[in-house]
């Protein structure tokens, strides 16, 4: 099942073998045997990939459900609720991970030293039922799935420019706001909709200057290439930038935390999202 799993996931072999440590032929010996086990073909082969049959497609959430069973069972057996090890992954924005999250891994590393913290800070969504992370934390939460969602805290977006480019004469309505450069997401790379800000400004116009990355837009719009949308809690740490009509730009989110039904009652997932939410809460 767990050859079964990650062939799933990763649609190859040569990926499937990597993650479990093995060779691509093993894999392959295993994958086949549990097929000749079941009488069922599970995977459509071509030069793309494994693809699941409908047979693999059922029986997909009966071996995560098996996995969850065996992470649970394994983190009962193998340890004492306050010597937690091994490996978390969390999923979140690069933002949240770079300016509020350090502390709650520096907390962590100190009283769990075999505890490892892996923070995948990528623009892009998780799935938690393929263990791409442990659990995640979003701006927009996702509507379905066998999931736990808890609200961790509002956060505030607004305008800002550097105070060199904005000189004396900053943009003080959206017709002004109009003849401005901006710096923002690339339109047609936003994964989350929650962070499509600029619809939201009157006279925003398309940004000129653009990254997947909130941390190159943060220092771009520092630079002076433009003027950008950034949260509050990055843009007061860098002195240099001015909010700019902050009674139209200011809007508000939230992040959230996300995990999987299967796995939330895991005593290394659990203590690190807590740890990672008070932390983040309090910065907030």
């Amino acid at each position: 099942m767990r050859f079964f799993l990650q062939v799933a996931r990763t649609g190859r072999l040569t990926e499937a073998a990597r993650a479990l440590g093995v060779d691509h032929a093993t894999v392959s010996r295993r994958v086949g045997a549990l097929e000749r086990a079941l009488s069922a073909r599970l995977f459509d082969r071509s030069p793309r990939g494994y693809a699941l049959t409908e047979a693999g497609r059922a029986l997909l959430p009966t071996a995560e459900a098996m996995e969850s069973a065996s992470m649970l069972a394994a983190a009962e057996v193998g340890g004492r609720q306050d010597e937690l090890s091994g490996a978390v992954r969390i999923g979140m924005p690069e933002g949240a991970a770079s300016h509020l999250a350090p502390a709650a891994v520096a907390d962590l590393v100190e009283s769990y030293p075999r505890l490892e913290i892996q923070i995948v800070a990528l623009p892009r969504t998780f799935s938690l039922s393929q263990r791409e992370a442990d659990f995640a934390i979003v701006v927009t939460p996702p509507a379905a799935g066998r999931l736990r969602i808890r609200k961790i805290a509002d956060y505030r977006l607004q305008l800002y420019g550097s105070a060199e480019l904005l000189g004396d004469r900053p943009p003080r309505t959206p017709e002004e706001l109009r003849r401005w450069r901006l710096v923002g997401y690339v339109p047609d790379l936003i994964f989350d909709k929650g962070l499509d800000y600029l619809t939201e400004i009157p006279g925003a116009p398309t940004p000129a200057v653009a990254s997947t990355s909130l941390l190159v837009q943060l220092e771009m719009v520092a630079a002076g290439a433009g003027l950008g949308m950034l949260p509050e809690f990055m843009a007061r740490r860098r002195p240099g930038l001015v909010p700019v009509m902050p009674e139209v730009t200011r809007i508000t989110r939230a992040y959230w935390l996300v995990m999987h039904q299967d796995t939330a009652e895991l005593a290394r997932i659990r203590r690190v999202a807590r740890a990672f939410a008070d932390a983040m809460r309090a910065r907030l």
